[in-house]
């Protein structure tokens, strides 16, 4: 008893944080009340939608199509390229704002955090008000918006946060769930995604509500135990409790790639899955884990995907290691037809404290490990550039390459 939880999500973070840095600059049109995105780099085949304006969402623009797409939908959209260390810059000033009101907090994503005021009435006797000024000032303060969803566990706080937008509170306890959140798609519940979705459908589940009051015996028959996990949610119970994490709580670390050329060859797409492998073993390293699983992903110039993944038989940080089982999904998975886009994904994460051993290990780990350290560093120190493998040398491709910036994208956690 006694829960008090705020979910605080910034209204299109990169597109605002980019409009309130150009205004700060003198620019006189704002982003945000025009039909406006932030889009990758065409040149190379990095043309997607990062962000978009909600004038440009009118014309049904969506993140993550290309950027041909969005002009095709509308003509006179205004399309400005990303800059990552503004979002991080802005990502760590609302962090340290918020930090004013209360130690307990836990960064979910760049422009999202969940707050915990549990037991703090005698601080902050009106949410609503404390609320109200927590949104104000950062408005006012950092010159840009957000939602604030309040409840008393951090699944309602996420759903409320997203009933409206921009710049709104919104409430969602218990009592309000049948009135505020069954009426919803069951599409936007956290943890029904797009494979998931269409099973429901098939079941004449397409409101939360429908998910909510349907036999949960059934779901979990045909979902096991993702089918209560999603009924409990549908129900508003989530019992998680608000973790204080100075980093963005990660439960997977992917890097992927648009290929400036189709890839046809074996030797190639290697390079390209090794230039992946080493951002992600950066950042898996930086996160001070192991990966026990490891996952590689292919689309064809057809724009047709396809994906493989593997358990690994132990735990590592090792890009070496990482980049060893990717290719060997690779070869196993590619269907030899030209390739425009590659992409690595670990998960299962666990710490990496220690090493595990097999009796058939013939890998020196601890040769490998000292070496990524150091690499590590100098590229921390230096640039990505001040080191990097010799098979890169006269190959035309980069040595890290993927993610959200060749050059920001391995310091972005260590930033943070």
């Amino acid at each position: 008893m006694g829960r008090l939880i705020f979910h605080i999500d910034v209204n299109s973070a990169y597109l605002s944080w980019e409009a309130t840095y150009r205004l700060q600059q003198g620019d006189s049109i704002d982003l945000r009340e025009i039909p406006s995105v932030v889009g990758g780099d065409e040149s190379s085949r990095h043309g997607i939608v990062l962000a978009k304006s909600i004038s440009a969402k009118r014309y049904s623009i969506q993140t993550g199509e290309t950027l041909f797409n969005a002009r095709l939908k509308c003509p006179g959209v205004i399309i400005v390229p990303p800059r990552y260390w503004l979002y991080m810059q802005c990502s760590s000033a609302m962090h340290q704002m918020l930090q004013e009101y209360t130690p307990q907090i836990q960064r979910f994503s760049i422009d999202e955090s969940f707050l915990d005021f549990s037991n703090m009435k005698h601080l902050y006797p009106d949410y609503m008000e404390l609320a109200e000024t927590i949104r104000e000032r950062i408005k006012r303060v950092l010159g840009f918006t957000v939602n604030i969803g309040i409840s008393n566990n951090k699944l309602l706080a996420k759903v409320a946060s997203d009933l409206k937008k921009p710049d709104r509170i919104h409430t969602l306890f218990p009592h309000e769930i049948e009135e505020k959140m069954w009426p919803l798609p069951v599409e936007d519940l956290f943890m029904v995604g797009r494979a998931t979705a269409p099973k429901l459908h098939k079941i004449n589940i397409n409101t939360i509500g429908d998910l909510a009051n349907y036999d949960v015996e059934i779901l979990r028959n045909i979902f096991k135990s993702h089918g209560q996990l999603i009924w409990n949610y549908a129900n508003g119970i989530d019992n998680l409790e608000v973790r204080k994490s100075n980093y963005i709580e990660m439960k997977g670390i992917g890097n992927s790639t648009t290929i400036a050329f189709d890839v046809e060859d074996k030797d190639t797409a290697h390079k390209v899955l090794l230039s992946l492998c080493e951002t992600v073993g950066m950042r898996l390293r930086d996160s001070h884990n192991c990966c026990n699983v490891v996952a590689v992903s292919i689309r064809g110039s057809d724009l047709i995907s396809y994906s493989r993944q593997k358990k690994l038989s132990t735990a590592t940080d090792s890009t070496r290691k990482i980049y060893d089982e990717t290719c060997i999904l690779f070869d196993n998975v590619w269907k030899g037809n030209p390739i425009r886009h590659l992409g690595v994904h670990i998960t299962d994460f666990c710490n990496n404290d220690f090493y595990q051993y097999t009796l058939l290990d013939s890998f020196n780990y601890y040769k490998d490990s000292k070496l990524n350290k150091v690499v590590d560093e100098i590229r921390l120190k230096y640039g990505y550039k001040a080191i990097f493998r010799s098979c890169f040398l006269q190959s035309g491709l980069s040595s890290m390459c993927g993610g959200v910036g060749e050059e920001e994208y391995p310091l972005m956690s260590s930033m943070l």
